[in-house]
């Protein structure tokens, strides 16, 4: 084993452990050989990755990013080892996933199952959020977005398209009564998301152009699967993925509104990755079987107003 990756190794399992001693007495090492790797470690990248205390020792930001790095790479060369012994490189190691909370919720965590039995060997790290994360700086192997690709230096693979609907629960539309029109919007209480990127107006065709409305209600929340459950609860009037409340619709717990009026706008949905040379087996088989598993359920997620 080459020395970064001996490096490695013991940087990751003294992490795993907890303690040097811990780590010597698993590699068969002394716990001083132990600790002059990982300072040697910390010299040559010119960070401190561990604080050390009497008690314990602590993972610092930098130490974190490089353990998950660790994780990484030396799950990499076991891949590699593996496959070149059976005559194939075997999908294996740690995949880490980042989706928003709808799509992973609803479609993501009931296929992993599936997956796991297919590819015992390969560990899912799923992380489900609607800010956009950095794959580079979190290192993340895969990610699902919605909407337009901003960024041209990652691959993707096109998993679907989904329109947007204005719904609320009938409950709400008991109380309130039914828009008639968008402009109707102003006398009711509008959900929106609280994170940057997101806008306060909705886009609605009105005499065959499109308008965008503004709207507003008092009530915000950075997730969509948030925002579905105030719009069951009957909070608000929200716009929401149809691949996330498709369901909601065609059961009665939410209704469709002003679908006179949807634009007809498309959100894409992406399995976004890195563009790397040779791409890990564990990756190449979860982006291939995501893209198998929605070949057919996304079709209805795009259908027009009935």
């Amino acid at each position: 084993m080459d020395t970064r990756s001996w490096e490695m190794t013991v940087f990751a399992r003294v992490v795993e452990l907890g303690s040097f001693s811990a780590a010597a007495d698993a590699l068969r090492l002394t716990p001083s050989a132990v600790s002059k790797l990982v300072t040697r470690t910390e010299e040559r990248l010119g960070v401190t990755l561990l604080q050390r205390s009497t008690r314990q020792l602590t993972l610092t930001p930098e130490g974190r990013a490089f353990h998950e790095a660790c994780l990484r790479i030396l799950a990499d060369i076991d891949e590699v080892e593996l496959g070149l012994g059976s005559g194939e490189v075997a999908p294996r190691g740690l995949l880490r996933v980042n989706t928003s909370v709808p799509f992973g919720t609803h479609h993501v965590v009931p296929l992993l199952a599936a997956f796991s039995e297919r590819y015992p060997d390969v560990t899912v790290d799923l992380s489900l959020s609607d800010a956009l994360v950095d794959l580079q700086r979190e290192q993340t192997d895969v990610a699902i977005r919605m909407g337009p690709l901003a960024d041209a230096t990652f691959r993707a693979r096109k998993l679907g398209d989904s329109r947007r609907a204005v719904v609320a629960s009938p409950a709400y539309l008991a109380r309130h009564g039914t828009p008639a029109t968008p402009a109707d919007l102003a006398a009711y209480r509008c959900l929106n998301f609280n994170f940057r990127r997101s806008r306060d107006e909705w886009p609605f065709a009105v005499d065959g152009c499109a308008e965008l409305l503004p709207v507003q209600g008092g009530m915000l929340t950075n997730n969509g699967e948030t925002m579905r459950q105030l719009a069951l609860e009957g909070l608000g009037i929200a716009r929401l993925g149809m691949f996330h409340i498709a369901r909601d619709i065609a059961e009665g717990r939410l209704v469709e509104v002003l679908a006179a009026f949807n634009p007809g706008d498309l959100e894409e949905i992406h399995i976004i990755f890195r563009n790397q040379k040779h791409m890990p087996a564990r990756v190449r088989v979860f982006i291939d079987f995501l893209v198998e598993r929605f070949e057919g359920p996304v079709r209805g997620w795009a259908a027009t107003p009935v």
